[in-house]
């Protein structure tokens, strides 16, 4: 029996290294499968954001241009279409380089029925436009001709006189400013100003021009009270490159006009994507309504996009995990006789790895997945005492600059004292996770009020406040904070989230360096 019992002893001994290397291997493909997950999902994130902000600071700006020419629609209810010094004094004042960057020309379109060219040829002669005439020529039932361009310099200066219902894409989407009393888009055009061989694409966005005073409530209404319309041209080119804000680097951008990805449709395009280089970045495409004409925005992501917004932990992991993997298994196999302390170390090991899943890397703070179990297991503490706890969600104010102006380097070294900042502040029940970027979440439980929860959150955002000494250079930086309770603003992991994450925005949009609570 002893010799039997110390055969099976030495096979054990012998099989230990073995079974430590597969379980640290299987340990460490769960890691680098559960990191490349994370970043994927991450990596994701910044894409939609990309894709969203491109879509939002294009709305902007078409708003901001129609704007514009209500202010002319204004202009026109008071004094009539062919008051040539208003329109150009009223354009000037406009100053259209320095606070409608993108707008090529505006200008005016009467409308003429045709029984009365000769009539309408003539008081524009009177009004000093020279040899003044409708062109193309043609007799036809009615007239939209261009009477007047602003500002009258370079390519811009043509004769007026354009008959523009000629024109198909014109007609369009004059026609359905007139019906709709909106601002109204042309489809991709080749702007009259261009006498270069290969256009570029544009675009013309109208404005309706009423009769003052007569009602326009119907679609027969405003048909029998139009008088003319006004207009602004745009090169897609100067138009995209007027943008509000700054474009995410490492996407490319492709903008068609209507729903089909065509090369006939393609308006714009920067970024030089080439499927043949073997990189499968993201990809999406979104059909946004720009004054009643549909674009779709194509967006896909380069090599550059991953290099920047993905995280390189995974490699870690796999070559840290395969290397303590192998160097313990070699190790148990020369200490056969040492087995407890061979099973401790790989215990520290695993544990080690297991850290590094449930850890953010450069802080050292809970990751989104540890945070959200503590989070859960929170909510379940709750539900059972019908207790209280807070949730705060916050986001560094403009922390891109510091990242642009003095490296990422410094960056990294900022979200790392701001980390330490943080856990100094809050209580020692609290936990703070970092869930991405300079992003933050703090985990307050047994809250008495809503009340409690603004203190803590005022505190946190009073010391991150303070200023920060970074390699002998001194920077400040604010934060918003939002702040939700439960179960007064969710009763699970995703309301009482998206509560608190509702609120932080709330206190961007109301200036930022802020506290707003979701109730």
């Amino acid at each position: 029996m002893t010799f039997r019992r110390s055969f099976r002893m030495s096979r054990l001994s012998h099989l230990l290294p073995w079974i430590i290397l597969v379980v640290t291997l299987s340990v460490t493909w769960l890691l680098w499968r559960h990191e490349c997950d994370t970043s994927r999902k991450e990596m994701q994130a910044q894409f939609d954001f990309a894709l969203r902000d491109t879509v939002s600071r294009v709305e902007q700006r078409v708003a901001a241009h129609e704007q514009m020419l209500r202010g002319l629609q204004g202009l026109f209810a008071t004094t009539g279409l062919k008051n040539r010094a208003a329109f150009r004094d009223y354009v000037e004042t406009l100053q259209l380089d320095a606070n409608f960057s993108g707008v090529q020309i505006v200008g005016v379109v009467d409308l003429v029925p045709g029984n009365q060219k000769k009539a309408h040829e003539e008081v524009m002669r009177g009004l000093g436009v020279g040899a003044y005439a409708i062109h193309p020529e043609g007799e036809r039932e009615l007239y939209t001709p261009i009477i007047q361009r602003e500002p009258q310099v370079g390519r811009n200066r043509l004769p007026p006189g354009l008959d523009t219902w000629a024109e198909p894409a014109r007609r369009l989407a004059m026609e359905s400013a007139r019906d709709s009393g909106r601002a109204a888009i042309t489809a991709k055009v080749r702007l009259a100003v261009d006498k270069k061989p290969e256009a570029q694409p544009g675009f013309i966005m109208y404005l309706p021009v009423y009769a003052y005073g007569q009602p326009r409530d119907t679609v027969a209404q405003r048909r029998s009270h139009l008088i003319g319309w006004i207009y602004a041209a745009f090169y897609i080119e100067d138009f995209m490159a007027s943008l509000y804000g700054t474009s995410l680097p490492g996407v490319a951008l492709d903008i068609y006009d209507g729903v089909e990805p065509t090369a006939g449709a393609l308006m714009y395009s920067v970024g030089e994507y080439s499927a043949q280089d073997g990189h499968e970045g993201l990809h999406a495409n979104e059909y946004m309504v720009v004054a009643g004409r549909t674009w779709t925005l194509s967006l896909r992501s380069l090599r550059e996009f991953d290099v920047r917004y993905g995280r390189d932990v995974a490699s870690l992991i796999a070559a840290t995990g395969f290397g303590l993997s192998l160097s313990l298994a070699l190790l148990s196999w020369f200490m056969v006789t040492g087995r407890a302390r061979a099973l401790r170390l790989a215990a520290g090991m695993t544990e080690e790895l297991r850290h590094m899943a449930q850890h953010d890397p450069l802080t050292g703070l809970p990751n989104r997945a540890l945070f959200s179990d503590r989070l859960g297991n929170e909510l379940a503490r709750a539900k059972r005492n019908d207790g209280h706890f807070g949730l705060i969600f916050i986001d560094l104010d403009r922390f891109k600059p510091i990242n642009d102006n003095f490296g990422h380097a410094t960056g990294d070294l900022l979200l790392r004292q701001v980390a330490q900042r943080m856990k100094e502040t809050v209580r020692a029940s609290d936990t703070v996770g970092r869930i991405g970027g300079d992003e933050f979440v703090v985990l307050m439980p047994m809250l008495a009020d809503a009340e409690a929860a603004r203190l803590l959150a005022e505190k946190l955002r009073h010391a991150i406040a303070q200023p920060f000494m970074l390699e002998g250079r001194e920077l400040s930086v604010s934060c918003s904070l939002g702040v939700a309770l439960y179960p007064n603003d969710g009763t699970d992991e995703i309301t009482l989230a998206k509560s608190a994450d509702e609120a932080m925005y709330q206190a961007k949009q109301s200036g930022r360096d802020r506290v707003r609570l979701a109730s």
